[in-house]
């Protein structure tokens, strides 16, 4: 993919974000009049008239963040400038040039590359004439826009392109596969991240609660297009402190839900917690395939061996039970590379299709060791198909689909996932009486830790 890449500079509060949701039509940044809430490089794909651009968000040049991390946002705001063939120079109209500007300004100017200034929050005309004090900055006049009020997008948009033009731009291919990696703070996400693409792309800190936008990432595999997904770390929901926390924990979760592949991070370190818990929920409520990543596994101190912490943990998260675990220390990359080609492994699994005479035969073999009938009478399955993938989804035509109960149809799904080719991601299965129309009970997912299956094997 080769795209001409557009960053937003700008100091604390004049609108970036604000302006980066606005561009990309859809809410990816968060936005708060707190300074400094974006950190990492946050960036996405802009389409217009058939031409397209990759949009950086960046965090506010010369914020005093509360966690002390100024030299690593710096840090991460010089690589957007390094890679940018263009930078949007954003300011705030209504309070003029501030010494952060000037500041910015001077940085810009010791590279070479293009700038167009963008003076946000023009909300009416009036205040158009008010940008011509930017001019003194050294970088012609500067746009008047109003992401807030809608003022100037297309315009904005026209300007862009024109100035990106003899960039070489290819429109994006999709990329064959998301995988997002979530898990509670401090569990390594970042780090993971970072190792996989073989950058620091984000910021990686011991301070709990570092990344607090989901965070999508494309890379290069194998002449494949992979997206993988930052996530900010979860913490227990009567804990968050305010909005920012909020937004981290609804993208974490809504991360999940987009993602093929998701990677469960667990701290080695620290016992499973309330947040480790929610997550393997969230992740087998939405029937996503799951690596469970037993991080930091070089300082895990009280475990004797990985067998007795797989145990530990098929007790403790019974939903994932049919999820692969893999050990890692993701800050040396140790055995990173192994986790992305099972990623690939499971998303095959999820997505294949299984030709009806082979789900069938797995059918006959399962009613040959079915259970007992029940007083009402004995569970009969005809025959069954497949009708989706990711997840793999079944369903099958029953005598009385009243007699599939919870604990029968667990069953049925434990042997299905023995016999099929797709033992570690979820099944869902739908019961329908062969004599109706519709499906009558709602879909079961993988067993979660009661009745006969299969369990997590270590990778």
């Amino acid at each position: 993919m080769s795209l001409p890449v557009v960053a937003i500079i700008g100091r604390p509060n004049v609108g970036k974000s604000s302006l980066f949701n606005w561009l990309a039509g859809r809410m990816i940044s968060i936005v708060e009049p707190t300074p400094g809430v974006t950190r990492d490089r946050v960036s996405t794909i802009i389409e217009q008239g058939g031409k397209y651009f990759e949009l950086v968000d960046t965090g506010g040049y010369g914020i005093v963040d509360a966690d002390h991390l100024e030299s690593h946002v710096h840090g991460q705001i010089q690589r957007a400038i390094d890679l940018a063939d263009l930078v949007l120079f954003v300011v705030d109209v209504r309070e003029g040039i501030m010494s952060l500007d000037q500041i910015i300004a001077g940085l810009l100017r010791k590279h070479n590359l293009k700038v167009m200034g963008v003076a946000n929050k023009a909300d009416v005309a009036s205040k158009f004439p008010e940008a011509g004090e930017f001019g003194r900055l050294g970088f012609g006049k500067f746009m008047c826009i109003s992401a807030k009020n809608n003022v100037n997008k297309e315009e904005l948009l026209d300007a862009i392109l024109d100035r990106v033009k003899n960039v070489e731009s290819t429109k994006p291919v999709e990329p064959v596969m998301k995988i997002a990696i979530v898990g509670k703070r401090n569990a390594g996400k970042s780090s993971i991240v970072n190792s996989i693409v073989g950058d620091d792309r984000v910021i990686v800190s011991e301070t709990p609660g570092t990344t607090r936008d989901a965070i999508d990432i494309r890379f290069e595999k194998d002449g494949k297009t992979i997206v993988v997904i930052d996530t900010p770390g979860v913490k227990k929901k009567g804990k968050l402190a305010d909005n920012i926390e909020f937004y981290s924990f609804v993208r974490a979760t809504s991360s999940v839900r987009r993602a093929d592949v998701v990677l469960l991070m667990i701290d080695a370190t620290t016992p499973v917690s309330v947040p480790d818990k929610k997550l393997a929920q969230a992740i087998a409520e939405e029937s996503r395939a799951c690596i469970i990543v037993v991080n930091k596994w070089d300082l895990a101190k009280d475990v004797a061996d990985t067998g007795q912490y797989e145990d530990y943990l098929t007790k403790l998260l019974p939903g994932l039970s049919h999820a692969p675990i893999a050990f890692t220390t993701a800050n040396k990359g140790k055995n990173v590379k192994s986790v992305l080609d099972l990623a690939a492994e499971l998303f095959k699994q999820a997505t294949t299709w299984i030709p009806t005479a082979k789900l069938n035969k797995a059918l006959e073999i399962i009613k040959e060791t079915q259970p007992g009938g029940a007083k009402l009478g004995r569970p009969k399955i005809y025959y069954a198909t497949q009708v989706a993938i990711n997840p793999v989804t079944i369903l099958m035509f029953v005598n009385k689909p009243n007699l599939f109960d919870e604990s029968y149809r667990r069953f049925v799904v434990g042997q299905l996932s023995e016999l099929l080719p797709v033992a570690e991601v979820p099944i869902r299965l739908f019961v329908r009486s062969h004599r109706e129309s519709e499906p009558t009970k709602e879909p079961v997912k993988k067993p979660q830790g009661k009745g006969k299956h299969r369990p997590p094997r270590k990778r």
